[in-house]
């Protein structure tokens, strides 16, 4: 019946809309270091049977497919692609990436990740008041485990794993201040988004494996880059002309149902 084809295009519209979202903010972050893209997953709902494949009909023939009509669409969830973003070179000592695996730990208060813990791919690092390293960003969160970086270094310098040195004034000799941990996952698609690029830690993602740039699976750590957001316009402007194209045939589709109920309800009232 019509009303079946109304409702159905309606879910097409809600599930497009989510999809609509989801590339606008991907666009909007096309610039974000450390930015993750995002895609939608959809799933077709429940199918009403007007004929069942290999019911018995006349002179006990079976029938060798069905009749089944389907009631639209939902969004199953979005997916994270943690493909690696371009390394952008700053030629900044404080500027870090991540070439391979792993994920940056900072702080940030208990009710928003576990053990305080959040990750990222972003490492535009700076320092705070304290002279510890922090991410430049409007909240500042501690890079842990802590590097104090002491007021007087001249120069600082970060190798492929992770040791921080600095050179301080009337000594040869450069000094180790501390190393970077970086965490990895068995599912980093389970991490969830808390914005300012962080990912938390949920029973999807499985408990952080933590260990040394370079050693194992775990990524080396290149000083003066950044990772750059791994959104790809063109790609996500396609996904927003098709969005648009489906969302236009979605529409078109209630207008028939609607002329379709219209003429039902003229011709009853005859």
């Amino acid at each position: 019946m019509s009303v079946t084809a109304l409702h159905t295009a309606a879910t097409g519209l809600s599930a497009l809309n989510t999809a609509l979202e989801v590339t606008a903010n991907n666009l909007a972050n096309v610039n974000t270091n450390g930015f993750k893209a995002s895609r939608v997953n959809f799933q077709d709902l429940l199918y009403i049977d007007r004929g069942q494949a290999g019911v018995a009909g006349l002179d006990d023939v079976r029938r060798p497919i069905g009749t089944q009509v389907g009631l639209g669409v939902r969004v199953t969830g979005t997916q994270l692609s943690f493909r690696e973003g371009s390394p952008i070179q700053t030629d900044r000592e404080l500027d870090l990436t991540i070439d391979g695996l792993g994920f940056f730990q900072v702080e940030v208060q208990d009710d928003l990740g576990e053990r305080g813990i959040a990750y990222t791919r972003a490492g535009n690092f700076t320092l705070n008041s304290e002279g510890q390293l922090v991410l430049a960003s409007d909240r500042g969160r501690v890079l842990t485990p802590v590097i104090d970086i002491p007021p007087d270094a001249i120069t600082l310098t970060v190798t492929a794993d992770g040791t921080v040195f600095v050179s301080l004034p009337g000594v040869a000799q450069p000094q180790e201040q501390g190393q970077i941990q970086l965490a990895t996952f068995v599912n980093p698609s389970g991490l969830k988004q808390v914005g300012e690029t962080l990912f938390v830690e949920t029973e999807a993602s499985g408990v952080p494996v933590v260990g040394e740039p370079g050693q194992d699976n775990f990524g080396q750590i290149l000083q003066g880059f950044v990772e750059g957001s791994n959104v790809d316009p063109t790609s996500e402007l396609i996904e927003l002309i098709r969005a648009q194209r489906a969302f236009e045939i979605n529409s078109n589709t209630i207008r028939a149902a609607d002329e379709t109920l219209r003429t039902i309800s003229t011709t009853l009232r005859r």
